[in-house]
């Protein structure tokens, strides 16, 4: 049997995800395959590395939630594919979320819009949408 929430439930959980991370949450975008779950130690080399914006995600809504304002980073920190992201408390080490990067309309958890990083180049996420399952 598949447990089911209310759109109401969905969206509380959602919202709660923000509230928990934090403010001034930290993205990186790494190279390689990502870990197998939040608590596993880091992987791949951090290409870029930038702090969010203080509300960096959108009231939850029939069940999503999506970025707000702009993600990205002026300055690349390092050349390479970029192949996952982790996002972070404020202090850049508390793993709180991870997923799949792809260039956009990739199909990847986040989708940036260029997946071939150089040092110094700016990158643009543009896209990034949770979605609760037990719908």
């Amino acid at each position: 049997m598949s447990f089911q929430f209310s759109v109401l439930v969905r969206n509380a959980q959602l919202d709660a995800v923000e509230t928990a991370i934090g403010t001034a949450a930290v993205l990186k975008i790494r190279t390689g395959a990502q870990p197998a779950t939040c608590a596993t130690a880091d992987s791949g080399t951090v290409l870029a590395s930038c702090t969010l914006p203080t509300d960096y995600l959108a009231a939850a809504s029939a069940g999503t939630k999506a970025k707000l304002g702009t993600w990205e980073d002026t300055s690349a920190d390092a050349t390479g594919t970029a192949a996952h992201f982790r996002l972070y408390a404020s202090d850049g080490t508390t793993c709180h979320g991870q997923g799949t990067v792809t260039v956009t309309a990739g199909g990847g958890d986040m989708e940036v819009d260029n997946t071939s990083f150089s040092t110094g180049q700016q990158f643009t996420v543009t896209s990034f949408t949770f979605t609760a399952g037990n719908a």
